[in-house]
Formats: C-alpha cells, structure tokens, sequence
C-alpha cells in the first residue's frame, strides 16, 4: 500500500520539479576546489538532464546503476533520493542493486544498499514494501533460452561448468524474470552497467536484448551522451562501435 501511495504522489510531480533536483548532486566542495568543474557542473544539470532523447526517470535509474557499477557509494543518497523523486520507485531500486550484484560484483551492491538505507528509512520505506526472495516469475521464453544455454554450453562448458550452471539457473531462469523490474529496465541498466565498468565486449548480446525489450535506438543513444559525463568519455567511445554496429545489423 505504501508503494502505491508513493508511486502515486510522484506521479503528480512534473518534470520540471524534478529537474530543479538535479542540481543537489553537486556538492558545496565543487565550488571551493574548481569553479570551473562547478561550471561544467551547473550545465550538466540544466542541459544534459532534460534532453529529450532520454526521460529525467530512465536517466536517473541510468545514472544510479553506473554509480552502483563504479562503486561510487559516497554519493549514492542523493541520487537515490532524485531517482525516487525522478518516478523510480523504491521497489526498481531495490531489484536494481539485486540485479547488478550479478553483473557488477556483490561487493558494489552491497555498499549502494548502504547508502541507499538511510534514504529509505527517512521516506518510511521498509522491508515489507519491497519484493521479496521468491516472487511468481514472468514467463520463460524456453525457445530463445535453450539456444542461449547450448551456445553458452559449447562455448565455455569445457572451461567452467560451474560458470555455465549458475548462468542458467541464477540468471535466465531467476534473476531476468523477477517482476519488479521492467525486462526493458534490467536490459537498459545492464548496458549501463557494462558501459560503466568497460566491458563493451559483454554488450552485442544486451544491447540487442534491450531493443527487443522496448528501449528505442534514440533512448540508447541518448544513455551513451548521458553516460558520457558519469562514466566518462573513453568507455563511452570504447561502447560507441559496438553500438553503432548492433543499430546496423538491426536495420537491415
């Protein structure tokens, strides 16, 4: 019930609100130490954040899971409280961490639900408001699984059993069908995550899923601008070919 309350009265925020918010995740020492970083700073958060190629929510939930990924946890409250005033709910964060554990390491998501705690505890978001271990699952697409699993099998079976099983049961046939995340969601911070930590060779195979998953060939590039500033331009250009080749090949 607290989940819908809440959803509700962000619902009722315009955009507009929500963007004045960005400009908080600047700290007070920007401006001490580097007035021209405070300058750049300030223009991020006035131009970058409303572009329109990308919504103020999906950057907000783009921009949290790169931190996550960058084990950026010293900042990470207040871009928990923007994604929550943003239209993220508490229960997407909550399956965000979860998810990214798997991709960017238990350790990262381990300190962002840290920092994340005292955000929740001052919006009176508890435990019980959140998704549990074991919720119904969204249907497995069994055909598109099984190739999955036998390329995934044939390839590196020989290498690491272990690595191959836990991929299956763990993740497609677990973590990916867990409800409370959008399957475009998880696809989109998955690629964020994987641009964030520069692995764009991980990226082919997400980047294709997020597509089919409803992210749009204007949202993802608009996520590779954004990421740009929160991860930095050589990952971004290290993902940029990959990208570029994945929008090709779905053209034609």
């Amino acid at each position: 019930m607290k989940r819908h309350l809440a959803a509700s009265a962000v619902a009722l925020m315009g955009t507009t609100a929500a963007a004045q918010d960005v400009s908080t995740t600047v700290p007070d020492a920007v401006s001490a130490v580097s007035p021209a970083l405070e300058h750049y700073s300030a223009n991020v958060t006035k131009t970058v954040w409303n572009a329109e190629s990308l919504s103020m929510r999906d950057r907000s939930l783009v921009t949290f899971a790169a931190m996550v990924t960058r084990g950026e946890a010293e900042q990470l409250d207040t871009f928990t409280a923007l994604a929550l005033d943003a239209g993220v709910t508490p229960a997407e964060l909550s399956e965000t961490i979860t998810h990214l554990a798997f991709y960017t390491g238990w350790g990262n998501a381990t300190g962002a639900a840290k920092a994340m705690a005292p955000v929740f505890a001052e919006r009176g978001i508890a435990a019980a408001d959140l998704p549990g271990a074991s919720p119904e699952l969204l249907p497995l697409d069994e055909e598109s699984e099984a190739a999955r699993q036998t390329m995934v099998q044939d390839t590196y079976g020989m290498v690491s059993q272990g690595v191959v099983d836990y991929t299956e049961e763990m993740l497609f046939r677990d973590l990916w069908l867990r409800p409370d995340l959008a399957p475009r969601d998880r696809s989109m911070i998955t690629v964020a995550g994987l641009i964030a930590a520069g692995q764009p060779e991980q990226m082919t195979f997400h980047l294709n899923r997020a597509m089919d998953n409803g992210l749009t060939q204007e949202e993802a590039g608009g996520m590779l601008a954004h990421l740009a500033f929160y991860a930095g331009w050589p990952r971004v250009f290290s993902a940029m070919p990959v990208a570029k080749e994945v929008f090709a090949n779905r053209s034609e």
